[in-house]
């Protein structure tokens, strides 16, 4: 396989190819609790009733485990290495999925609490990917293709959702919902990920960055030489990196100086927390594990709801390459505000039209004409999700740290990310049962306070090296002010005009594109 790959990709295209797959592990889970939460035999080993709120504790202890696996993988790449950190998340969440397969598996006792296991030892590893997969990939890319990167690994996000999802739809449709093979097929499949990247992994280089924040400029050296085109570019870039840590080295953060008011990265890391709080007030958590249990709301039947969400997921898939053509030329930013505002008009027909559905009969309504608006609503609100919130808040945690905080940086991200989408998956289930329709409203005001929070406190990180990102928050500690139309006449509300300034150090990309 590695031999494979060397003929075929150069390590730039490597990397893209290698964190893709791996943020793709957390797409494929989705797509796969999808269709096991409404499997017959699945709810009966578990012992649950189709309506049990277990069925949304079990989805949502994973986000838990994530959260926890965020922190320890955190702490272990900035020790070990980012590959090393990598490479055991990987098999973590190998475990995990193993113990998942086996739950109930010629016995009934227990099988819940193994269920219950396996998710939280697959949530600490994906977690774990999701935290420092990010960092590894924005350490190794150029400013001016940051965005592009990640939201391309995104893209392989809904892959694995659109993966997962098609075999468990085919394997019910196939076995019936009524087989423990309609619902464990799919688990184990999962192996294919980390098995693919563990073989795989050791060919990638560890970034130099790492290498030199532990004085080993040797290492940095060598695997600078296996990323640019010879001894003299891998030099200059090797002494740019020393400076910049140079630079950085009388300045070192801890969490403490991230998360207590006052403290140097306080400010990043609000606009970090905040991004994933309104990422998940978008309600898309909830519509990529409950997708048929929505389309069911708008009156379709199960199987007719479940074909639709397939569809949902395909669309998802092919328009999230807006996301990475538009990243790096609008901004992020500008992505996420007109993205919920987007989202919220989406939701807010929606909350209408699932009103007539339901109501269809008395009001002599044919469902059809308001089934039909509501799936092309659907598939609006998916699409702009993807292309406005699913890899940008991810992304700007990358950006807007210091070397020495950026790894913790994304696994408060992740914390937060896995905090709130236990919420929401868990709270989801219970809103369709008791609100019904009504939860589209909830979530048309969460995307409306989004868009608000986003447009006055995040600022545009895009096109822009580390540096001068960092210097957005000095500005703001000298200003005495969070807004981002207040700090710098507004400087920061959009992508700069102009970035001619090649820099040095963490100015500089690592990988630059080879004519």
């Amino acid at each position: 396989m590695s031999s494979y790959l060397a003929k075929v990709m150069d390590r730039r295209d490597e990397v893209v190819l290698f964190s893709s797959t791996a943020i793709a592990l957390y797409g494929y889970d989705q797509g796969m609790m999808s269709l096991i939460n409404t499997n017959y035999n699945y709810l009966r080993t578990m012992g649950l009733a189709d309506d049990s709120p277990m069925v949304g504790v079990i989805v949502s202890v994973y986000y838990l485990g994530c959260a926890l696996g965020a922190v320890v993988a955190s702490w272990y790449s900035d020790r070990a290495g980012r590959k090393p950190s990598i490479f055991a998340c990987l098999a973590t969440a190998s475990l995990g999925n193993i113990l998942m397969f086996v739950a109930g598996l010629g016995y009934t006792k227990g099988a819940q609490a193994v269920m219950l296991v396996g998710r939280i030892v697959m949530g600490l590893g994906v977690g774990g990917i999701d935290s420092v997969v990010p960092v590894y990939s924005a350490e190794l890319s150029a400013d001016e293709g940051r965005g592009k990167a990640l939201a391309q690994e995104f893209q392989m996000n809904i892959f694995g959702l659109v993966m997962a999802f098609s075999i468990n739809l085919g394997i019910t449709i196939a076995l019936g919902k009524q087989d423990q093979w309609a619902w464990r097929t799919p688990i184990i499949i999962m192996q294919v990920y980390p098995i693919l990247l563990l073989s795989v992994i050791q060919r990638l280089p560890e970034t130099p960055r790492w290498f030199i924040f532990h004085k080993r400029e040797d290492d940095a050296h060598a695997a600078l030489e296996l990323m640019t085109d010879g001894e003299e570019e891998a030099k200059s870039k090797l002494e740019e990196l020393v400076k910049a840590h140079e630079d950085e080295s009388s300045h070192s953060v801890g969490y403490k100086d991230m998360l207590l008011p006052k403290t140097s990265q306080f400010h990043p890391t609000v606009v970090t927390v905040m991004g994933q709080v309104n990422q998940a007030l978008t309600g898309y958590g909830a519509v990529s594990v409950y997708g048929p249990q929505i389309f069911e709301l708008l009156g379709f039947g199960v199987r007719i709801s479940e074909y639709l969400t397939l569809g949902n997921y395909i669309s998802y898939f092919f328009l999230m390459t807006f996301a990475w053509l538009l990243i790096d030329r609008v901004g992020r930013r500008a992505l996420m505000v007109w993205g919920a505002f987007g989202i919220a008009l989406c939701f807010g027909v929606l909350t209408l039209l699932g009103g007539l559905a339901m109501n269809a009969d008395q009001l002599n309504i044919e469902l059809l004409s308001v089934a039909i608006p509501g799936i092309v609503i659907l598939f609006i609100a998916t699409a702009t999700f993807g292309i406005g919130w699913l890899s940008t808040v991810w992304l700007i945690p990358t950006e807007i740290y210091p070397s020495s905080a950026r790894a913790q940086g994304a696994a408060i991200s992740v914390v937060v990310w896995g905090i709130a989408n236990f919420a929401v998956t868990l709270l989801t289930p219970i809103g369709f049962n008791n609100l019904k329709y009504w939860l589209f409203l909830v979530f048309t005001v969460t995307n409306l306070f989004a868009g608000w929070w986003t447009w006055a406190y995040s600022p545009e990180s895009g096109g822009r090296s580390f540096e001068q990102n960092q210097d957005f928050f000095e500005h703001a500690k000298n200003e005495k002010t969070w807004t981002v139309r207040k700090i710098r006449n507004g400087d920061y509300l959009r992508m700069p005009q102009h970035n001619d300034d090649d820099g040095a150090g963490e100015a500089a990309p690592l990988l630059r594109n080879r004519s």
